[in-house]
């Protein structure tokens, strides 16, 4: 396996890291403290300082090339491979803004691949088009209040014929980027065959956010925020109308399609888990370099070289499994990747985690504030832990792999 970085991709990492440093990151808390001072009271409208800020950063990204790197295997991309993007991912994942500024942010990214994969040519150029140039953001409409969502078998919103037609009915939650004001695509995973074979009950659809029967109902917080303007909304659909042409790929072909959808998704939120954690652990070796108690500096406190050590170790060992995984994604596709996804999937949140509450021990109460990213961070990290699955599914997939060494019995 040949992990390393290709020459082309240091001279594009150094690009990114330069820009996130200089650019994006004295920027992003200014975005954040923004969250509710438009006119209207709304956390989910932008205000015009945050759309100067998006509009500003992405034009000066785009005027240097650095776009699109998420779209491996496209034309439409920069023929990156997924070990060469997952350089690229680290360094956007330690500032909270830099992924959207780049265009390779979630769920965008995962949608994108739906869209150029799967979609129609009216899709493509409907959706597709405006969301490579960064002009809209979408949604990716999956899981529900009434059943347990990791089992995706269980989706159980009902999507009815009606002539040409489908007919939507049913709720939605956790719903990321919905209360984003830009955000004007969905795509819904309904069930459209209830009595057909369990991976064959499931239909995949287009729809414009603005469709009449769409409620917002409210969003959902996590530990307590709102997650504005983002937003993951609850979300009712009442006799929503779905054209026919909308039907992504064809009836019953809504797990093949998300499986297309949610590989490459999975492990990108790793490798951005993986720079978070690097940037978590730069901020404990500043903060314990130069703040002291006691008389002395902190590093030279408790067991604070240990914590450095181990921390370091385990952010190498969680960025070696990860590129394993994607990988196999190049070599073998995301099928037989699986295995490694799920992986690196429990791996890089758990050690992700473990860095930023370190970090966050260190700073003391700013630790917890909103004065350093890392609070910010633990929270975005420790729901990523439940966002494409809990770890218990994961482990499960690992598990079931490992056991069919030893069994010819289905497992």
């Amino acid at each position: 396996m040949d992990l390393g970085m290709t020459p082309r991709i240091k001279e594009l990492a150094a690009k990114v890291r330069q820009m996130v440093d200089e650019e994006i990151e004295p920027l992003d808390h200014e975005f954040e403290a923004e969250v509710g001072k438009h006119p209207s009271g709304d956390r989910f409208q932008l205000t015009d300082r945050q759309l100067e800020i998006l509009d500003t950063l992405k034009a000066s990204a785009r005027a240097k090339g650095l776009w699109n790197f998420w779209l491996t295997d496209s034309e439409k991309g920069q023929g990156l491979t997924t070990v060469e993007y997952a350089y690229l991912a680290e360094e956007m994942g330690k500032v909270g803004l830099a992924a959207e500024v780049f265009n390779c942010g979630a769920p965008d990214t995962g949608n994108m691949e739906v869209f150029e994969r799967y979609g129609s040519e009216a899709h493509k150029e409907r959706w597709l088009k405006p969301l490579l140039n960064g002009e809209i953001r979408s949604a990716y409409v999956m899981t529900e209040p009434g059943v347990a969502s990791s089992d995706a078998t269980n989706i159980a919103l009902e999507a009815k014929p009606d002539g040409d037609d489908w007919i939507l009915n049913g709720e939605k939650y956790w719903i990321s980027g919905a209360g984003d004001p830009r955000c004007a695509v969905y795509i819904i995973m309904a069930q459209t065959d209830p009595e057909a074979d369990k991976h064959a009950r499931h239909s995949m659809f287009v729809l414009p956010a603005d469709t009449p029967g769409i409620e917002i109902l409210r969003p959902m917080h996590v530990f307590g925020h709102d997650d504005a303007p983002h937003g993951h909304m609850h979300i009712r659909f009442t006799n929503v109308r779905v054209k026919g042409e909308d039907l992504i790929l064809g009836r019953g072909r809504g797990f093949e399609v998300a499986q297309g959808r949610l590989g490459p998704g999975r492990i990108h939120h790793c490798m951005r888990a993986i720079g978070q954690a690097e940037k978590a652990l730069e901020l404990f070796c500043k903060r314990a370099m130069t703040r002291e108690a006691f008389k002395k500096k902190l590093v030279d406190l408790g067991a604070n070289y240990d914590i450095i050590a181990n921390c370091r170790m385990e952010i190498e060992q969680a960025r070696l499994l990860c590129l394993k995984a994607a990988w196999m994604m190049d070599t073998q596709g995301t099928r037989a990747a699986q295995p490694w996804i799920s992986q690196i999937k429990v791996v890089a949140p758990l050690m992700a985690l473990k860095v930023v509450d370190e970090a966050m021990q260190v700073h003391g109460g700013s630790g917890i504030s909103q004065d350093t990213p890392l609070a910010a961070m633990w929270t975005k990290i420790r729901t990523l832990r439940f966002a494409d699955g809990p770890d218990a599914v994961h482990r499960r997939q690992v598990a079931r792999a490992e056991l069919r060494k030893y069994s010819n019995e289905k497992i």
